[in-house]
């Protein structure tokens, strides 16, 4: 016997079950992705400077190559020119990747965040909630089912009771129709002689 009841528990335990199991994935997902952002990040040259123990990210400006002014002269100054031309935009072009990469992080990180506690209640308070729900229908299921049984046997013994009676009363019967036959007939012709007193 299924109750409407364990029937919607148990597809919302399937639901429940099925969504810890994409939200897992995602999470999972998120960290990896989290991860390669975070070497990125660390590739770029920083140091780290400290708080009251909340860490810091210092970053510094560095130069590839020497530095040596060998276009120092009027003569090559459209040289160095176009070197710096080409240094600033590479610098522009890293500060924009920082700052995606930062963003990039932060909202990974409240995601990853939201994601985790999403499992975490699926899997701490949502999913054994459902299977404690589950567990009572069904102990309630089987209670019922112990009643029925017992009151069937009970109108059974009762059934049976009844049936004894009514063949004690028709076997009564019975021996009162033999007996009645038995007796003596008062109103038969037979002639008994006459009784004065």
């Amino acid at each position: 016997m299924v109750s409407r009841a364990q029937t919607l528990m148990k597809s919302r335990l399937k639901g429940a079950q099925k969504g810890h199991s994409l939200l897992k994935k995602k999470a999972d997902a998120l960290q990896m992705r989290f991860r390669l952002i975070l070497k990125k990040i660390v590739e770029v040259k920083c140091k780290k400077d400290n708080v009251a123990g909340v860490t810091l990210p210092v970053f510094e400006c560095y130069q590839d190559g020497s530095d040596v002014h060998e276009f120092a002269g009027l003569a090559r100054g459209g040289q160095q020119l176009a070197k710096l031309k080409k240094n600033y935009a590479r610098a522009v072009q890293l500060l924009v990747d920082l700052a995606s990469l930062q963003t990039s992080f932060i909202t990974l990180d409240e995601v990853i965040k939201i994601t985790n506690r999403r499992v975490n209640a699926l899997e701490h308070v949502v999913i054994p909630r459902i299977e404690a729900t589950l567990t009572y229908i069904t102990s309630e299921l089987d209670e019922r089912e112990r009643e029925e049984f017992y009151r069937l046997k009970k109108i059974q013994e009762k059934k049976k009771k009844i049936r004894i009676e009514e063949e004690k009363l028709k076997a009564s019967r019975a021996e009162g129709v033999a007996a009645a036959e038995e007796a003596p007939n008062l109103f038969a012709d037979t002639h008994d002689e006459d009784l004065l007193f």
